[in-house]
């Protein structure tokens, strides 16, 4: 085969690979999406209150899908090398796994929620982002074990079934929120809390759905499981779970140095009052379903580059990321074009004050800037842990979010007075220099022939 013929061929198994993926994430990023447009018709602040708990809980799950991105490493590269055994041993560990993050990240923002004057928020803000996080951070523990048992099938490249589950807790959580938010079919009207306990619910049915999937995948629960409770001691894999840590903490930790710069910039907008919270809330929300793209993408390169080292097909490697990050950059240039020739459009669906829409239509304009930066950043991100390349990456991303974006959203916006737009300049620069260090670092590293497979050795079977 050509090479032309072979970089097309690639292109269009990762295209297969990536549509059910982008599918499942875009319908994540709709529920939060549905919630902002049923949520702003209570009033700027419930909805400022929405997106100062939001941003809370988005760390936790960025972090963990940092951190349970390892599960997917694993399956992809023992999924390569046709190292059947380790896959029901890898699903067993990571349950555990996600259970154990979810069930922290769970009581972190619990104890949270009674100390949120610490982020100098208005007050009316924390009286309606106390009892709406309270709730929510619950669903952290679905959501997590959820976002594990994707990866598990996507890595064995079945990501039908999770898109599928994903959709079916949307719709439910459309309906519970128009039930609880809303106080319909004689449920009690909840306001802004209704869609906490919408979401937990939704997240729950997900989760369930998935984990069914993963053992049907594996064979039947009862032979995956040699008999045992899953709860039992036998289950518990030490090996496994310390490769699990080992490859997901700095994953984890580089995912939330960037979703972290992003918080920081939603609390600096909070100083700045509820109007530019609530611009900023729908900017985010609308760029952060834009990035779905990019992200399964990125994640179905991990996949197939992982595959690819696991069987030892290193030539394929770079064939497989440039593809892409071509598809990438091709996407978020429709969402750039999209934002600076629609900001306005979108602005006013979100709301109608018309200071908010003003000033949402000034953000969109730089979001549409930084679109092609996001997708190559995250493409180049998933391509290096398909490789296993996961503690440089991390430094990388704290220069690029720490040493200058949020410095110079800070000297922007508090010394030079400019405001928003200034919070949003620096966000726009680290995400171009993440980009340029993460594509760089994949450049030099997969032009080597010493690509290693090192990371099954570690791993327990059977």
């Amino acid at each position: 085969m050509s090479k032309r013929l072979r970089s097309n061929y690639e292109l269009l198994e990762t295209v297969k690979l990536a549509f059910p993926i982008i599918a499942g994430q875009m319908g994540q990023m709709l529920m939060a999406v549905v919630d902002t447009l049923m949520v702003g018709r209570l009033g700027v602040v419930p909805l400022a209150g929405a997106a100062l708990a939001n941003s809370l809980t988005v760390i936790a799950i960025v972090f963990g899908a940092g951190l349970l991105s390892s599960t997917g490493v694993l399956v992809s590269q023992a999924h390569g090398a046709g190292i059947s055994a380790v896959k029901p041993v890898i699903l067993r560990s990571s349950i555990w796994f996600s259970s154990l993050a979810g069930l922290c990240s769970a009581l972190a923002l619990t104890a949270l929620q009674e100390n949120l004057t610490i982020f100098g928020q208005p007050a009316g803000v924390i009286a309606q982002a106390k009892p709406f996080l309270l709730v929510i951070s619950w669903s952290m523990l679905p959501a997590l074990v959820f976002l594990s048992s994707k990866m598990f099938c996507e890595a064995l490249s079945r990501p039908l079934v999770p898109m599928i589950m994903m959709y079916a807790g949307l719709v439910l959580n459309v309906f519970l929120n128009w039930m609880l938010i809303y106080g319909n079919l004689g449920a009690p009207r909840f306001g802004l809390v209704g869609a906490a306990y919408a979401t937990l619910v939704g997240r729950t049915v997900t989760m369930t759905g998935t984990l069914w999937y993963c053992f049907y995948l594996c064979g039947r629960a009862r032979k995956l499981t040699g008999g045992n409770h899953l709860l039992g001691r036998s289950l518990w894999d030490s090996a496994t779970l310390k490769t699990l840590l080992r490859l997901g903490l700095p994953a984890g930790m580089q995912n939330l140095l960037g979703v972290s710069a992003f918080t920081f910039a939603t609390l600096m907008m909070g100083w700045l009052g509820a109007t530019a919270l609530a611009a900023h809330q729908i900017v985010i929300t609308c760029a952060a379903t834009s990035f779905m793209f990019p992200l399964g993408v990125s994640q179905a390169v991990s996949v197939r580059v992982g595959q690819s080292v696991g069987a030892g097909c290193l030539p394929l490697v770079r064939t497989i990321a440039f593809g892409g990050f071509g598809l990438s950059a091709a996407a978020m240039s429709v969402s750039a074009m999209s934002f600076g020739i629609f900001g306005h459009e979108l602005a006013a669906a979100f709301s109608g004050d018309s200071q908010v829409v003003q000033l949402t239509s000034l953000l969109f304009m730089v979001a549409a800037g930084f679109q092609v930066a996001d997708g190559i950043q995250i493409t180049a991100a998933g391509a290096l842990r398909g490789l296993a390349d996961v503690r440089i990456p991390m430094l990388l991303a704290a220069a690029a979010y720490w040493v200058v974006g949020i410095p110079l959203a800070c000297f922007l916006t508090l010394t030079l007075n400019i405001g928003p737009i200034g919070i949003w300049i620096g966000l726009a620069a680290g995400l171009f220099l993440a980009a340029l260090l993460l594509s760089t670092r994949f450049y030099l590293l997969s032009g080597g022939t010493q690509l290693s497979r090192s990371s099954l050795g570690h791993l327990s079977q059977p």
